[in-house]
């Protein structure tokens, strides 16, 4: 697969993994359309990159996912029709389990599981209608085993593997693809933007994200499992042998994910 001549719709592109994803397909002769709920930013982004022309900016608030089929018509008139949905929008949480209040974890399942699954179900149809498509959803390492302090986060991303694993089965006879991209630790402003528990915002960064994978390089490795159309492709450094000691040694990362947890 490439991305010549493909139209592709990237959410949360106004910074960190989105921004660097639009930066880098602006090079590959594609249509770019790129949301985020920051209009400005997302122009600023847009003036970054090569051939701006070729990139239309639509503002988009994962949370008000009663919005999705407005918002999918609009995105089709852009370039008269979207061959890829790449879902990265969200945000991340920081804080105990007995500290978060119960509305934390429902911003977080409004955000990064209602709202993608809203919007992916408002395109679906125009994908079913031309037997092509692919949805490529960021969901993390988190989406696969949990830490401390994320409860909210890996309840949102471990939903969206579930979610999707069924679109997929249901949509093969449609040609309708699907790829989960599973970070790892990406040096971005997620920890910084994070919710603690009574649903402000950290504005921390933390050593393991700080010390993470060069979004950059992150960007580089997931486009080309979308090439290579994963079903799933886990980025990162070492962390990413957690999912492997989940399916064959659960007790031994449990110890390991004790030892090494980090807020």
């Amino acid at each position: 697969m490439t991305f010549e001549n493909k139209i592709i719709w990237i959410t949360g592109a106004s910074s960190g993994i989105g921004e660097a994803l639009t930066l880098q397909l602006a090079k590959q002769n594609c249509k770019l359309i790129i949301s985020s709920r920051r209009e400005t930013v997302l122009n600023e982004v847009k003036n970054k990159c090569q051939q701006p022309e070729n990139i239309k900016v639509l503002p988009l608030d994962l949370a008000d996912y009663k919005s999705m089929p407005t918002t999918v018509e609009k995105a089709i008139s852009l370039f008269g029709n979207v061959d890829i949905l790449i879902n990265n929008g969200g945000i991340s949480q920081r804080s105990l389990i007995i500290d978060t209040a119960i509305e934390v974890d429902k911003k977080l399942i409004d955000i990064d599981y209602l709202g993608t699954v809203a919007l992916s179900k408002a395109l679906l149809p125009h994908f079913i209608a031309r037997k092509s498509g692919h949805f490529v959803t960021v969901t993390s390492l988190m989406g696969k085993f949990s830490s401390p302090y994320r409860s909210a986060y890996c309840g949102a991303k471990h939903a969206l593997h579930g979610f999707f694993d069924a679109l997929r089965l249901e949509h093969d006879k449609d040609n309708i693809k699907v790829t989960m991209i599973c970070p790892g630790f990406v040096n971005t402003n997620v920890a910084r933007n994070a919710l603690t528990g009574n649903g402000s915002t950290q504005n921390e960064q933390d050593s393991a994200t700080e010390n993470g994978l060069d979004v950059d390089v992150f960007a580089k490795r997931m486009l080309k499992a979308i090439k290579k159309e994963k079903f799933e492709a886990y980025i990162g450094k070492g962390e990413t042998k957690g999912v492997y000691l989940k399916r064959f040694f659960p007790k031994l990362l449990h110890k390991v994910v004790l030892r090494s947890a980090v807020r």
